[in-house]
């Protein structure tokens, strides 16, 4: 089965073709990171913008690379959510699209599920690995997602953490911010980090023996930690109360705050980095021993960061899965991954089909899920 998936729910436009729900044959993305680094973060206007520009001659390459026309496409993916609503609509509209004009069935999938699912993919030119073993762990670190998901077996899940505020990814880009350094703030800080001695330790927030996790916290203390070092400015100058907001005002650019030349800024970004991957690494190694899970899995934005994947590694007892490193962002291979599973669970949408920005992962036919969260208590 060759799936044809679109993936459009942040920054990044992608679509790909895989072959039995492992085989990539294409994976092809137009990020949008240069874009949005301007302003500290995605502007959800101007990201459905590019994806309308992008969309077109993305899904031709994808075909391209692959070998492929529509006659060769069993079904089309797309995600459904969660995600940024302008930004969904996009994809979702373009795969119904296709769907009507090529008359394949149209699949919609849970972006979180495609990250659960990016474990399983093998890179073009790559001899196929064995896919983790059931029932895994995966620790999600998507964006604004940080989870604990018990896979019982393909469609059932159990959530046995999350986060109450920040999640991992926002607390790097926080963080990022802070210490003046680009977006997006997880690349940003692991370089600042390399071969930078932690300044201090800054605090975790272990929540007792709950899975939950919690970064607001540690983003506060680092806010604390750089307030000596920053440069002393006078008051905001008052505008007019009824004075016209002007257009580029409308999407301000990002200004870093000005710090002091000697502020010690790779041991602090070292510190956070730490804590950040000290609280994911123990909690996810607890859950695996408690869980007496088969294998552990990783996926999200945040599973590329290096430290993560070390510390993982050498503190779990069992197999741990990390997907490839184009594979941890966004991406399109990773829905036709999922949607594979879906086809097989008999999962599959009509052309009146919506966009869900704050879609659930049970949501979709054939999935289970069990909330097991502090706040489900």
């Amino acid at each position: 089965m060759n799936i044809l998936a679109i993936e459009t729910s942040c920054d990044e436009t992608s679509a790909s073709v895989v072959h039995e729900g492992r085989w990539v044959r294409s994976n092809v993305i137009a990020s949008q990171t240069d874009l949005h680094a301007r302003y500290g973060g995605v502007v959800p206007e101007l990201a459905s913008r590019q994806h309308i520009t992008a969309i077109i001659p993305v899904v031709q390459e994808a075909l391209e690379i692959a070998g492929m026309t529509r006659d060769d496409i069993d079904a089309i993916a797309v995600t459904e959510g969660p995600g940024l609503a302008g930004a969904l609509l996009v994809g979702v509209n373009f795969a119904k699209t296709l769907a009507f004009a090529w008359r394949k069935p149209l699949v919609p999938v849970n972006h979180l599920e495609g990250h659960v699912y990016s474990n399983w993919l093998i890179p073009p030119g790559e001899a196929a690995g064995d896919p983790p073993a059931l029932p895994a762990l995966c620790l999600i670190v998507s964006g604004g997602h940080t989870e604990l998901l018990l896979l019982q077996k393909h469609g059932v899940y159990e959530i046995l953490g999350r986060t109450r505020d920040d999640a991992a990814g926002e607390a790097f880009d926080k963080g990022a911010r802070l210490l003046g350094l680009s977006y997006p703030g997880g690349p940003s800080i692991q370089k600042a980090a390399e071969g930078a001695r932690p300044l201090g330790d800054l605090p975790r927030a272990w929540l007792g023996d709950s899975y939950d996790f919690s970064f607001s916290g540690l983003k506060t203390a680092l806010l604390r930690a750089c307030e000596p070092y920053q440069k002393m400015k006078g008051p905001p100058r008052r505008q007019p109360a009824n004075r016209p907001q002007a257009p580029r005002e409308l999407f301000p650019e990002h200004k870093p705050p000005e710090y002091v030349p000697n502020m010690p800024v790779n041991q602090l970004a070292a510190s956070y980095q730490e804590a950040i991957v000290d609280v994911l690494v123990q909690k996810t190694a607890r859950a695996a021993a408690d869980q007496h899970v088969a294998s552990v899995m990783v996926a999200g934005g945040v599973a590329a960061n290096a430290l993560l994947r070390r510390r993982l590694a050498h503190n779990v007892k069992v197999p741990v899965h990390v997907p490839d490193l184009q594979f941890c962002t966004d991406n399109a291979a990773m829905i036709a991954a999922a949607a594979y599973q879906a086809v097989r669970r008999g999962a599959a949408a009509g052309l009146d089909m919506d966009v869900s920005p704050q879609l659930p992962l049970d949501s979709l036919p054939g999935v289970r899920v069990i909330d097991r969260t502090h706040a489900a208590r």
